[in-house]
C-alpha cells in the first residue's frame, strides 16, 4: 500500500505556493541571493540535470518552479505531462543542488517571479533574452542567465526515441 505522505527529501524542500513569501523573506533575511528556473521537467532527463546545475551555481539558493500538470496540458498538449506533478516534483526535489520547489498554475512564470524577486532567473538559451520571462526580470532589476541545451537530450528528441523503439 502506498503512503500519501510526501518522502523526507521532498517534504524538506516543497514550498506550497501560499508559503512561497515567508520562504522568501527568511532567505533574503540570512543575506541570501536566490535563482530561479521554472519548466514543466517532464520525463526529467540529463539536459534538465544540466541547466538544473547551472542554475544552482549562480546564487546562494534555487527555487525550481514546476509548472502543473493542467497548465502543462494548457500549453503543450492535452495528452502532456507523462509524468504527473508529484513524482516530477519528488524527482527535482532529490536533487542536491535544488534547494526548493514550488509549483505554479499559471502557463507563463511571471506572476511567480514577480513573487520572488530573483536575484537572477535562468532560462534554456533556445528561449533567447527575449524569452517570456524577459521584460518581468528586467522590471524586478532581476538578471538573465540564458543556458546552452545539448541538443540531443531535449524532451521532444526522447519522446520520438521512445516512439521508434515501440
Amino acid at each position: 500500500m502506498q503512503s500519501l505522505k510526501n518522502p523526507p527529501w521532498l517534504e524538506k524542500k516543497l514550498v506550497e505556493p501560499e508559503h512561497l513569501k515567508s520562504v522568501v523573506e527568511s532567505l533574503r533575511k540570512r543575506g541570501k541571493t536566490i535563482a530561479t528556473l521554472n519548466g514543466s521537467f517532464d520525463l526529467l532527463h540529463a539536459g534538465h540535470l544540466y541547466i538544473l546545475h547551472q542554475a544552482s551555481l549562480q546564487a546562494d539558493c534555487l527555487i525550481v518552479a514546476l509548472n502543473t500538470d493542467e497548465s502543462i496540458r494548457r500549453y503543450k498538449s492535452p495528452k502532456r505531462p507523462i509524468v504527473e506533478l508529484q513524482h516530477r516534483l519528488e524527482m527535482v526535489a532529490a536533487l542536491e543542488f535544488v534547494d526548493y520547489v514550488v509549483s505554479f498554475d499559471e502557463t507563463d512564470p511571471c506572476k511567480l517571479l514577480r513573487q520572488i524577486v530573483p536575484d537572477v532567473h535562468v532560462n534554456g538559451a533556445e528561449y533567447g533574452s527575449e524569452c517570456l520571462e524577459a521584460q518581468t526580470v528586467a522590471d524586478l532589476g532581476s538578471r538573465l542567465h540564458l543556458v546552452d541545451r545539448i541538443p540531443t537530450l531535449a524532451t521532444s528528441n526522447l519522446i520520438q526515441k521512445i516512439r521508434q523503439c515501440v
